[in-house]
């Protein structure tokens, strides 16, 4: 079997809509296990294909070893076969190999590697970086995350010819004309282009070639991202800026101040439709409460509270 058609039923997942589900805490701030199952089980119910634990939404680096191995693990469980699980990894080249064979022991399909945090990335350092994570495990598909605008097509096509089972790029810097360039540049075909910035993004990024898109909304209403993303796929944009101007305020709230509150707007329409514990780790913060109240007034227009 070739490597292109081993991984054939991730990428065409990959090609719709990527939950990356929060992970509750318990009221000793732990992660909340049962909780966190339920909220998995609620997206593959209602469509989803593509679950990332210990993704940003999932306050990854908020998270120690043991935490994000149990996240992934129980997301595993709770997902029993019924979708890919795409789990995120990071941090230094070894600690990222551990995790990354923890996910294939584990039972998951795909790794999705978080973009380096390090103040000095080489362009062959990249490349290095990924293809070392993704050499260690080559039944797993790997999804690279991108949020540096300084990746170019020349690093995503080295790493694809170095590394065969990198089948997806989750694309997050702000600029579809970058997007649409950089995707050309590495082989357009030759990786799944996710949107990584979320609903209000995909529009822009779906009309020079994405073919899916990243979201944390997905948690408080999976039917809402769904018909945006069949919107797309469609071609039908009037209908998926439909969706884009009624999820508009949620979004902005989520992105305001630097995306201070991307996981805490979650979490707490969460709590409002009474589904987990609103908490959050620092850095992040819980709403104030006239942000409560602006969140509660979106979940009453969308028929939800």
């Amino acid at each position: 079997m070739s490597v292109a058609s081993a991984f054939e039923e991730q990428k065409r997942r990959l090609s719709g809509v990527v939950a990356i589900p929060v992970t509750p805490f318990d009221t000793e701030g732990a992660v909340d296990d049962g909780t966190y199952a339920k909220l998995v089980d609620r997206l593959i119910t209602g469509g989803i294909e593509v679950v990332t634990p210990n993704g940003n939404t999932g306050e990854f680096y908020a998270l120690d070893a043991a935490e994000a191995r149990r996240c992934l693990e129980v997301t595993v469980e709770a997902t029993a076969g019924r979708a890919s699980v795409l789990a995120g990894i990071g941090h230094d080249v070894a600690s990222a190999t551990r995790a990354a064979a923890h996910v294939r022991d584990a039972g998951a399909d795909m790794i999705m590697i978080h973009q380096p945090v390090h103040p000095y990335i080489s362009g062959d350092g990249w490349v290095d970086y990924h293809a070392a994570i993704a050499g260690a495990v080559p039944e797993l598909g790997v999804v690279l995350y991108v949020r540096n605008p300084a990746i170019a097509g020349e690093q995503l096509r080295a790493l694809g010819e170095a590394a065969p089972n990198v089948i997806g790029v989750k694309y997050a810097v702000p600029d579809p004309v970058r997007f649409g360039s950089v995707a050309r540049d590495a082989g357009f075909d030759r990786f799944v282009w996710i949107a990584g910035l979320a609903e209000l993004s995909a529009p822009g990024y779906f009309a020079v070639g994405a073919t899916g898109f990243t979201s944390g909304l997905v948690n408080v209403d999976p039917a809402t991202s769904l018909a945006m993303f069949r919107a797309l796929s469609t071609g039908d944009y009037p209908a998926a800026m439909t969706v884009w101007e009624r999820i508009r305020p949620f979004e902005e709230l989520r992105a305001a101040n630097g995306n201070a509150n991307n996981v805490s707007v979650v979490k707490d329409a969460l709590a409002q439709l009474g589904l987990c514990r609103p908490d959050v780790r620092p850095p992040s913060r819980l709403l104030t409460a006239g942000e409560r109240e602006q969140l509660f007034g979106m979940l009453s227009s969308w028929g939800l509270s």
